[in-house]
């Protein structure tokens, strides 16, 4: 009887949701992911497409908009898509990582539905398992405000969306089974514009137009430094927060970051006019790597002369913080909506809880693995988002986890953080390796309170910024350093915390942040309000096969 009772409660909060659904505005896609030959960086190799292209089609929507994206797999391997700083309000079941979903299995398809709640801004999607990324798979998106918000600069001539990230000559095969015998990976060979090796990729501008350029940094890896000869850089926008403008001569984009700028294209009163230079270049390695793009004006001669801006020193951690502080939220500007962005005032709110989550690394039967708090993760064969709703106790130990670094012997675990549904928490990213580090958290975004170097402690609290602090999904975190973050919880559901860097992901530096309202463990008392119910079309594997 009760079952029944579960089922009714189920189909009448699809109902709702549907109709909550009936006035939004759908933007579809029909994507078939599959092997393409590519000659990249003077080889070839086997990229992952999306209808034929590389990187993937822009995925445009406005703010609001529901999302329909069908995904056929035609690789011989199971395949996920995540979609890298949008919120999925609500909707955890849209991930697409492993921990809340069941893969796409080859020559099957899966249509993911979500909506774009309250969120503008430049985001990418890319492929979760198997470090298919490194195969490519990746894409923009763009999040445009409602027509009644205003936008905080003049609106632009033209946008493009550039991807910069490294890429390396090997399959993503090889690395992965690398990797899976205790190797790290090795330097990448090169750096890519949008899937494109040196000058390979040119923007065209007219003289005297304004362009906004869409950045991310999609690599597996390698921190970017990114400049445009003679021009400069107004930013504008992270990762769905308006930020105070301020021009910049070059701009470090950490792996999984993303940022909008406006550049002013030049003019000439004889109207002549050459090409220039965009850079990416590594930062914080033991040797220069760099990809070029090339930005071309009417009539302008192929090859553009002269030097670009000077690159920051390889192994200069200063600059890189003294800029990251300098990125702070404009307060006076609306997003999604028209109040503006300080409205929110989260350096009055108190603070519910604090969380440490402190990298390193582990043997493991003499292989490597890296670890949160002593604990390297290890994913059950039923993703936990379906553990959880069909409340398979024997998978999710409560306590397991701990919430501060401890002196415990490493060990291998499924890590999950219980969080109560619209606390206000403080979590400190620690690392105490020569590395640097870049964490996201799925289905957020967080305030960047503060950096600091050497171990954190209560009395760093003094220096935070509780005013404008930037508010993105994706935060660098220095060699032998502290980024500490605030952030409302709410948003229900479970939610993949990860190193965007691919080997630390791949070899366990994740945990999932389980998000629940007082006295809502059983998935019937779950008001839809709150949490979307399991979607009718959900895979089931694992134990719930």
């Amino acid at each position: 009887m009760r079952h029944v009772f579960v089922e009714v409660l189920v189909l009448i909060s699809l109902v709702i949701l549907e109709l909550s659904y009936a006035f939004a505005p759908i933007s579809s896609y029909q994507w078939v992911v599959s092997y393409s030959q590519r000659f990249i960086l003077g080889g070839n190799k086997q990229v992952i497409v999306i209808n034929d292209m590389f990187p993937g089609p822009i995925l445009n929507a406005t703010a609001n908009d529901i999302i329909v994206v069908n995904i056929f797999n035609n690789l011989p391997e199971p395949f996920l898509m995540t979609w890298n700083g949008l919120q999925l309000r609500k909707n955890s079941w849209q991930d697409g990582v492993r921990g809340t979903n069941c893969p796409i299995l080859p020559g099957t398809n899966w249509t993911y539905r979500f909506q774009v709640k309250d969120q503008i801004g430049s985001y990418f999607y890319f492929p979760t398992l198997l470090l298919q990324k490194a195969a490519g798979g990746y894409g923009a998106i763009r999040i445009y405000p409602p027509e009644l918000v205003p936008v905080p600069f003049p609106k632009p001539d033209e946008e493009y969306d550039i991807l910069i990230g490294d890429w390396f000559y090997l399959d993503h095969t090889v690395m992965r089974a690398s990797l899976d015998a205790g190797h790290s990976l090795p330097n990448p060979d090169g750096i890519l514009f949008n899937g494109r090796g040196p000058e390979e990729t040119f923007f065209a501008f007219e003289p005297g137009k304004t362009y906004r350029l869409r950045i991310s940094n999609v690599g597996l890896k390698t921190c970017l430094n990114f400049r445009i000869q003679d021009h400069d850089m107004l930013l504008v926008e992270t990762e769905g927060t308006y930020v105070q403008k301020r021009v910049y001569s070059s701009l470090d984009i950490h792996v999984g970051q993303s940022y909008s700028i406006l550049v002013t294209a030049k003019t000439d009163p004889v109207g002549i006019y050459r090409s220039y230079y965009i850079f990416a270049t590594a930062r914080f390695t033991d040797s220069y790597l760099g990809g070029i793009a090339l930005i071309r004006y009417p009539g302008s001669p192929l090859d553009p002369v002269g030097q670009g801006p000077l690159a920051p020193a390889l192994q200069d951690f200063g600059s890189s913080v003294e800029q990251a502080l300098s990125i702070r939220m404009d307060l006076n500007v609306g997003a999604a909506r028209s109040n503006p962005q300080g409205s929110y005032h989260y350096g009055r709110i108190n603070v519910t809880r604090t969380i440490i989550l402190h990298n390193d690394v582990m043997l493991s039967s003499g292989k490597l693995r890296y670890t949160i708090n002593g604990v390297s993760f290890v994913y059950p064969e039923t993703p936990l988002k379906l553990v959880d709703h069909f409340q398979l106790n024997d998978t999710i130990i409560p306590g397991m986890f701990p919430v501060y670094p401890s002196n415990k012997t490493p060990t291998l675990g499924t890590s999950v953080v219980d969080i109560d549904y619209k606390d206000f928490i403080h979590i400190v990213f620690q690392n105490p390796l020569f590395g640097l580090e870049s964490y996201h958290i799925d289905g957020y975004n967080f305030f960047v309170v503060g950096y600091g170097f050497g171990a954190w402690s209560e009395s760093k609290k003094a220096g935070y910024n509780l005013v404008d602090a930037v508010s993105r999904s994706t935060v660098q975190v220095y060699p032998y350093s502290w980024t500490a973050i605030l952030i409302a919880m709410d948003n229900q559901g479970m939610w993949n915390v990860r190193s965007q860097k691919a080997e630390q992901w791949y070899l366990g530096q994740e945990l999932y942040m389980r998000v629940k309202g007082e006295g809502e463990e059983d998935p019937s008392t779950i008001p839809v309000r709150d949490e979307n119910p399991i979607p009718g079309n959900v895979i089931r594997c694992g134990k719930v096969r």
